[in-house]
């Protein structure tokens, strides 16, 4: 049996009419009646009555009109996914971010997917320092990356989304909370409140603004996230130079504060060199078109 028959079938089953349903089939209704008593051949039953002023289904008729119906709908349904699919518009992305980016960017990039790719799932792995994303989507584990340059690895594109200031958070009895603005050299006698990891672009941020203000943090307490920082702030254990993106995750007790002469960190999206997926080509064109990033890319190799 073969597909193009049950279309058939079922053209001449919706029209009772061998004329309309060649029409509609934009085929010869000599050859559309060959057709069908082929499949009734084929099946061994009558499907259909046929006088000199009507057709109509037999028992055996009306049920294989409901199984064409089925099968039919079931294989539209297949060719549509397929193409969907291959458009890039049905699918699931995978997007790592480092931590205080799903403060800020996430709401966002999942905004954008949800109303300009609806069909597409995501998968969001947060609180991921950059090496960790480099090398998990070198892996195809993950699509896309939210991550502070410098990447490390090859065989991945960077396009940068903004460059953030460092603010200071400081516990909110402490003597910076009353000043508007601070100065580096005000930090030069505090504790620092830092990310545990050696590979923290933050980190590496804060000791360059420190170095240029002619002092080297020190390093009173280390952490591995955001919110564990933020509770030793809070707790008057120590000062912490954040990306201005945490004011976004507000804390009682923790008072955020500009820094006149302070450094600043980028937010770079990432991606595969090369990438076949049309998932990841249409949301990156999603995130292009809605303003995240602007389509110029920078091969790291």
């Amino acid at each position: 049996m073969e597909l193009r028959h049950l279309r058939y079938f079922a053209a001449v089953a919706e029209t009772c009419h061998f004329g309309r349903a060649a029409e509609r089939l934009h085929m010869a209704q000599p050859a559309l009646s060959q057709a069908i008593r082929q499949l009734e051949a084929e099946l061994g039953t009558p499907l259909l009555v046929r006088t000199t002023r009507q057709v109509s289904l037999t028992p055996a008729g009306r049920f294989m009109y409901d199984e064409a119906r089925r099968v039919l709908g079931a294989v539209d349904d297949t060719v549509h996914g397929v193409r969907r699919i291959a458009e890039g518009r049905l699918g699931l992305l995978r997007i790592a971010l480092t931590g205080t980016a799903a403060f800020t960017q996430l709401p966002r990039i999942a905004r954008t997917v949800r109303t300009q790719l609806p069909d597409i799932a995501l998968e969001i792995h947060a609180d991921l320092l950059t090496p960790a994303q480099c090398d998990g989507l070198r892996e195809g584990r993950y699509d896309i990356g939210v991550l502070r340059p410098p990447l490390t690895g090859d065989g991945l594109e960077l396009s940068t989304i903004e460059r953030e200031p460092l603010v200071l958070a400081v516990s909110a009895d402490h003597r910076l909370a009353a000043e508007p603005v601070v100065a580096m050299t005000d930090l030069r006698t505090e504790g620092f409140v830092v990310y545990g990891s050696h590979d923290s672009a933050v980190n590496e941020a804060v000791v360059r603004s420190c170095e240029r203000a002619g002092f080297a943090p020190r390093r009173e307490h280390e952490v591995p996230g955001t919110s564990v920082l933020l509770a030793l702030v809070a707790a008057g254990l120590g000062v912490a130079l954040v990306p201005a993106s945490v004011r976004a995750v507000p804390l009682a007790g923790v008072d955020f504060r500009d820094v006149s002469d302070a450094g600043a960190v980028e937010l770079a999206l990432a991606w595969r060199t090369e990438d076949p997926s049309p998932v990841v080509h249409s949301a990156l064109d999603a995130l292009a078109d809605s303003g995240l990033f602007t389509p110029t890319t920078t091969e790291v190799t």
